[in-house]
């Protein structure tokens, strides 16, 4: 609960106490809701939240004007830091540089990264202690220009159906914005590389069942009206929304955990701020149960030697 000392707030977070300013700044204008509104939220959803980003580095868009201003992507942990914040010292080797990020282990860390302006969270599929190995293949199927969200819930199901011949649980959530996410854990016992070798076999399986789904690398030579399986995204370094993550939509939208029999007729739309904390309350953590169920990537390697023995190359991670 928060007790109001203008212009600041108080928040009891787990035993933590974080000063929230500006409490009352508007962040979503369409929607009114404010910086400690989205407190609130996270709050709401605080198991999942945490679940979702935890030992993970993780980049923090942040919007210190609201979602109509300028968005800041954060790698580096901001100065100011309570000494109780935590952090995961990360490399970028291609920019030969070095930033010690976010590390989420409880919820009070969460609150303090929004006080900071933080509206969306994207974590690394990686965690701080096998940085290089990545422990959460991610599916990401994204809509061209001209795709709608019937034809990304079609082939949401054709991605389904190829888990479960390998034998995979897929935890599926929004993206909060046009497409749908699924993750799965895996152990971490390979390299981006390889990781990212397995999604690509995986995904030109789901491109070989359906001519609704591409892999098709570069943009302009995709079909606007199809899904592309981005594979890429476990690439390194590459983040995406978490689950439970709000997104800088005007409605407030969040990248919302859904059963498998909600896919079919979900909408992103469903999922905001406004009606999150609700459904949370009923359904608790839908991803709660991800760390029970690793998967061997092995059988996806295999198809992606035998894609590259038929000659097909994998693109290069720069896009």
């Amino acid at each position: 609960m928060a007790t109001s000392s203008s212009p600041a707030t108080e928040v009891q977070v787990d035993g933590r106490t974080v000063r929230i300013t500006n409490p009352d700044r508007v962040y979503f204008p369409e929607i009114g809701v404010s910086k400690v509104d989205l407190v609130h939220y996270y709050l709401s959803v605080g198991d999942g939240i945490v679940n979702a980003l935890r030992e993970r580095p993780c980049m923090m868009h942040r919007f210190p004007e609201g979602i109509t201003g300028e968005r800041v992507h954060q790698k580096r942990l901001p100065r100011g830091a309570p000494e109780w914040m935590e952090t995961v010292h990360v490399t970028f080797p291609r920019f030969d540089r070095t930033a010690d990020e976010l590390c989420v282990t409880e919820l009070a860390h969460v609150v303090w990264a929004v006080q900071m302006s933080t509206v969306e969270f994207h974590p690394w599929n990686s965690r701080r202690g096998h940085v290089e190995q990545p422990d959460e293949w991610r599916i990401d199927l994204d809509p061209g220009d001209d795709c709608d969200f019937a034809t990304v819930r079609r082939v949401c199901a054709v991605a389904h159906e190829v888990l479960e011949e390998l034998g995979a649980t897929g935890f599926p959530k929004t993206t909060g914005s046009k497409g749908v996410h699924v993750y799965v854990r895996v152990p971490p016992a390979h390299g981006f590389g390889d990781v990212r070798r397995a999604a690509l076999a995986f995904a030109r399986e789901v491109e070989r069942r359906t001519d609704e789904a591409t892999t098709t690398w570069w943009r302009k030579d995709r079909d606007p009206r199809k899904v592309f399986v981005d594979f890429n995204q476990n690439a390194r370094d590459h983040t995406i929304a978490a689950a439970y993550s709000v997104r800088a939509t005007p409605d407030g939208r969040v990248s919302a955990p859904v059963r498998w029999d909600e896919v079919a007729d979900c909408e992103p739309g469903d999922f905001t701020l406004s009606t999150m904390p609700a459904r949370y309350a009923v359904l608790g953590d839908l991803h709660a149960a991800i760390d029970d169920h690793p998967f061997d990537l092995a059988p996806l390697l295999e198809w992606a030697a035998r894609d590259e023995a038929e000659g097909r190359e994998t693109p290069p991670e720069e896009s």
